[in-house]
């Protein structure tokens, strides 16, 4: 391991990160990371529960009688920047400005072919809800319609106005949470506003609604600003108050850049170079909350009122069967309880034989009953020799199972979106497979019969979850107890022009995950409404009054 200087452990030292960390990181490394060994897709009546509309209703009733006895919290990471969302855009961007600067010409030259989706941003420009900002923006910096400019194909003073133009809308800049995405007859809102009506309708309790937002450092002050500004307007409408709280991703979750030879990577000033952990770093900031139902969903996942009610009914579902959920599994470790410490009081389930000899255990009735909850209830999978373990053995391995965080999550059918999937997996050193959300980039695609298996899984993630933080005594789980560290990441990245290996933590909802409790549910695709890029916008799920589109 490389020897550290006093600068290093003065870095080290003002992140959080500890030297032996830092040195598993350097490990990591070297040795890189399983592929995830999935067993089976998970499916309909194989890991998958699709219900009844009986069912849907007594969940959604459930939830509705209980959820005042609970604190609610929304989750939502809204940490990252939307420059991803307009990489296309970018790349044009920077072609025009580079022919602007050596022609000081305002109009976009022939030779450069305009990609079929940048095309469709211009030809649909007015279809957009910051249209109106940007046409006042425009008109501000450079003197100029919206309209002349696409007609003139002066695209380079829409695309510096709507990008980066300091006195223009800087989306480049700002965080998916702070975009305009849906247009109404009152005048346009941000998915950070789409968010606050959801929580009204669905995660409110005693006229209250607790949000919790990641951000980034440099994006709190306007994320403040914007919040003060539209949080009056949606508390007097839907008769709420909001509890807004904020966190950052902790500089302790950084993880250390390396070289292609494994070695710490520096800067020019011989600083070691770290880099955001990625999504899974939030499982901290997730610990850190304090809340009986966590509803966890993306910034950019939402829809426009008109087309909310399915959001609505099947998050109240999604809670409902957590709720259940929760309390059965409670009820089970309090039996459990009772028969290990020997203070059950009650015959039913009691091996006679053991009452007879003053030490009471569970009969084989009373172990079936628990195979069967985990199993059909809780969709869990058992070792093979359980049943040849003693009674209090098996016991054991069920308070184990069972005394962890729960989620449920939904899952949509999969057409074809970018991302993981729920799958049966055995993981590193387990003797049964369990539920897991898997990415593919988690795959051996080199594997036929593991490439198979992936392409052969009918449900995707949509990252809709719904999750339980406390025991069955009310106290609170440590949730990186229940990280899978070997379902880390390395890639590939490159900084000012020299490539590096990088790595990520177990994604938030992927390896800081694998040791919940987990059931997957089936939800219609009306719920799954992701804004990965600009165009996007443009889907009948974000076009609430779509205006017509100007071709030039």
């Amino acid at each position: 391991m490389e020897t550290l200087t006093a600068n290093d452990l003065q870095q080290l030292q003002q992140k959080g990160i500890t030297q032996e960390k830092l040195q598993q990181q350097l490990r990591d490394f070297k040795t890189g990371f399983p592929f995830a060994r999935l067993v089976a897709p998970a499916l309909k009546g194989h890991g998958v529960l699709s219900l009844s509309p009986q069912e849907q209703e007594h969940y959604r009733k459930l939830y509705r009688e209980q959820a005042a006895n609970n604190k609610i919290l929304k989750f939502v990471p809204a940490s990252g920047a939307a420059t991803r969302m307009f990489k296309n855009l970018y790349a044009y961007y920077e072609s025009l400005k580079d022919y602007r600067n050596a022609t000081h010409q305002d109009k976009a030259p022939e030779n450069i072919e305009l990609k079929p989706d940048v095309q469709e941003f211009f030809d649909r420009l007015p279809d957009f809800a910051y249209y109106e900002e940007l046409e006042n923006a425009l008109n501000k910096i450079y003197g100029k319609s919206v309209a002349s400019s696409l007609i003139n194909k002066e695209y380079f003073c829409i695309l510096d106005t709507m990008l980066e133009n300091p006195q223009g809308l800087r989306y480049g800049k700002l965080p998916k949470a702070l975009l305009l995405f849906h247009n109404y007859p009152n005048g346009p809102r941000m998915s950070l506003e789409e968010h606050l009506v959801e929580a009204a309708l669905y995660a409110s309790t005693q006229g209250v609604c607790h949000l919790h937002f990641t951000i980034s450092p440099e994006h709190r002050e306007e994320f403040r600003n914007r919040l003060s500004h539209v949080l009056p307007k949606y508390e007097s409408q839907y008769k709420v108050k909001y509890d807004i709280s904020y966190s950052e991703q902790k500089p302790s979750t950084d993880t250390v850049a390396v070289t292609l030879q494994d070695e710490i990577f520096r800067d020019e000033d011989g600083r070691m170079v770290f880099r955001p952990g990625g999504h899974g770093a939030l499982i901290e900031n997730l610990n850190e909350t304090q809340a009986d139902i966590v509803f966890i969903k993306n910034i950019d996942n939402v829809t426009y009122d008109a087309l909310r009610q399915d959001t609505i009914t099947y998050k109240e579902l999604l809670a409902g069967i957590l709720i259940q959920s929760r309390e059965a599994v409670f009820q089970k470790l309090r039996e459990i309880d009772s028969f290990l410490s020997g203070e059950t009081s009650s015959s039913a389930g009691v091996d006679q034989n053991c009452r007879a000899a003053g030490v009471p255990c569970p009969d084989q009735a009373y172990l079936q009953d628990l195979k069967d909850f985990a199993t059909q209830k809780l969709c869990m999978a058992l070792p093979e020799d359980l049943d040849s373990q003693s009674p209090e053995q098996q016991l054991e391995w069920f308070r184990q199972a069972l005394n962890r965080p729960i989620r449920v999550c939904g899952v949509v059918k999969n057409t074809g979106e970018p991302g993981g999937g729920p799958f049966w997996v055995l993981g590193q050193g387990q003797k049964v497979p369990s539920l897991q959300i898997v990415e593919s980039s988690q795959v051996d695609m080199g594997d036929a019969s593991q490439k198979e298996i992936f392409n052969t899984s009918e449900f995707f993630n949509p990252v809709d979850l719904v999750c339980s933080l406390y025991d069955y005594k009310h106290e609170k789980f440590n949730l990186p107890d229940f990280v899978d560290p070997k379902t880390a990441f390395i890639s590939r990245k490159s900084v000012k022009g020299t490539d590096i290996k990088a790595m990520e933590l177990p994604g938030l909802w992927n390896g800081a995950m694998a040791y919940w409790i987990t059931l997957f549910v089936e939800v219609p695709q009306t719920v799954f409404t992701p804004v990965k890029t600009v165009n996007d916008l443009l889907r009948p799920q974000h076009l609430a009054a779509p205006a017509s589109g100007f071709r030039n």
